[in-house]
């Protein structure tokens, strides 16, 4: 009862405590953050971290500090700056989630939430390194949301750190940049051209990882041997439906979902974001652009069955043409 009632009193205050800080959020600016560190002298370093790490936890705009830190300690130290505060920002809010709430919704989770939740553990690591790499969701929302999940905390911690470094790199050389346009600083092309070359390179990272998370292509035969295996994988064609019961048929137990809905109806396979997802079309060209959509969508796990349909068929392998399985749900 006494920890319960800890549990309650904690909720309470952090609640409080967030929306103080977003109702207040336009005070929270540069200028504002300077005054603070300034105030604190010498130790403006660790008073400048200890803020991030506060609104990191009271869903306070990361980006603020971020380049803010670039702005006030450079680009080497501000760097170090930021990355350690939101590193231990990050870590904080996980514990503090998985100490609320994590065995609750273990008990209490069910359905596609769980399975999806499953997912998210049985990838651990990679996870937290991939949503780092390609922000899908609000940082500070993140934090807590895998907090609920059993992903080992040094696993989180570590992937973090480690993933959120170029954004990190970039974002304070970028507020680093700013201050000295500001100040009229000797050789602003060229760290202005350097800012912008560093957040290229982060916004290309999205599409690398979504290309590394694809997976390798599969041939009919290795597709074959894990169907007959009885393997729990989804096998999506994303063929029209026309085709899906035309003349080259179908793969038995097949689901049908065409490319064109896809970006729209990928919620759908939601239970099947950490799971094997076999992608066929009628060679491979479709296949290939549905595991794009897809990987930018989360999915984890996804192979192209190169060759497609047409392979299938050479290889004399059988078909269905009728009762297709509907991508609706």
């Amino acid at each position: 009862m006494t920890r319960t009632l800890a549990r309650i009193a904690m909720l309470l205050v952090l609640l409080v405590g967030i929306g103080l800080a977003i109702a207040n959020r336009d005070a929270f600016d540069a200028a504002t953050l300077e005054a603070w560190v300034e105030q604190a002298g010498i130790a403006g370093p660790l008073a400048f971290v200890l803020i991030y790490v506060l609104a990191t936890i009271l869903f306070l705009p990361g980006s603020v500090m971020t380049l803010a830190g670039g702005a006030l300690f450079g680009p080497v130290l501000g760097t170090v700056l930021n990355l350690t505060g939101a590193t231990l920002g990050a870590s904080l809010a996980f514990l503090v989630s998985r100490h609320l709430a994590s065995d609750r919704v273990a008990r209490r989770t069910g359905g596609r939430l769980k399975q999806l939740i499953q997912g998210v553990e049985s990838e651990g690591w990679r996870f937290v390194a991939f949503v780092r790499l390609v922000p899908l969701f609000p940082f500070n929302l993140l934090n807590y949301a895998l907090g609920l999940t059993r992903i080992p905390f040094w696993h989180y911690v570590i992937a973090s750190c480690v993933c959120m470094l170029p954004g990190a790199i970039a974002y304070t050389y970028l507020g680093y940049a700013g201050r000295e346009a500001i100040a009229g600083g000797e050789s602003l092309i060229q760290k202005i051209l350097i800012g912008i070359a560093l957040l290229a390179a982060v916004a290309f990272l999205p599409g690398l990882v979504a290309r590394l998370r694809r997976g390798p292509t599969l041939d009919i035969t290795a597709l074959r041997q894990r169907l007959d295996a009885g393997e729990d994988l989804l096998l999506l064609d994303v063929r029209k439906p026309e085709e899906f019961t035309g003349e080259l048929g179908h793969i038995a137990g097949a689901r049908n979902l065409a490319l064109d809905s896809l970006d729209t109806r990928s919620k759908e396979l939601l239970a099947w974001q950490e799971r094997p997802v076999m992608l066929v079309c009628h060679t491979d060209k479709r296949s290939a652009k549905a595991a794009r959509i897809l990987a930018r969508k989360g999915f984890a796990d996804l192979h192209v069955v190169a060759g497609g349909m047409v392979a299938w068929h050479a290889a004399g392998l059988p078909v269905e043409s009728r009762h297709p399985r509907s991508g609706k749900s």
